[in-house]
């Protein structure tokens, strides 16, 4: 179907799934990840995480959505950015793999991401921003869904919009 970024709040999105962009313990973090634990409800939330704890970076699992208004949460641990030299690309890439793997097997149509890893864990945004472009259309050129990829960083729409027209 489609790929499109909107600079907004991941946790307000009407969307089958949003991905939380988790850390390998699945505990409530900052930033994205600390937002969908409040709003989804924090301690259901880390009580359905506890169950699937721990996972491997690059890895997905998906629980209930709890007060979202998405029915799912697909986790996914993003890589930290060392240098870019320590397969960190490849690793953000089985993110957006996997999490798309597993909404595909739960027959979901439309899943918003956030830019993984691009905020504490330093991946720097514009290159994070291409893997996970990349990523998503060659997903989508075999599979039928709508995503999103929600950013706060107006920026990242007008570099989202460039490397739209490169293709």
């Amino acid at each position: 179907m489609t790929l499109k970024i909107l600079q907004a709040d991941i946790t307000t999105l009407e969307v089958e799934a949003i991905v939380n962009a988790a850390n390998t313990q699945l505990l409530a973090g900052g930033g994205v990840c600390g937002a969908i634990f409040r709003a989804a409800g924090y301690q259901e939330l880390q009580a359905a995480c506890n169950k699937l704890a721990p996972i491997q970076t690059g890895e997905a699992v998906i629980t209930p959505g709890f007060n979202l208004n998405a029915k799912f949460i697909i986790h996914t641990a993003g890589p930290i950015y060392n240098d870019g030299n320590h397969g960190e690309a490849k690793l953000l890439a089985a993110c957006y793999e996997n999490s798309l793997k597993l909404a595909a097997k739960n027959n979901l149509q439309s899943v918003a991401f956030p830019l993984i890893s691009s905020g504490i864990y330093g991946y720097p945004a514009q290159e994070a921003l291409k893997v996970a472009v990349t990523t998503i259309k060659k997903f989508l050129q075999t599979n039928d869904m709508e995503i999103i990829l929600a950013v706060l960083n107006p920026n990242l729409i007008a570099a989202f919009n460039r490397l739209e027209n490169l293709n």
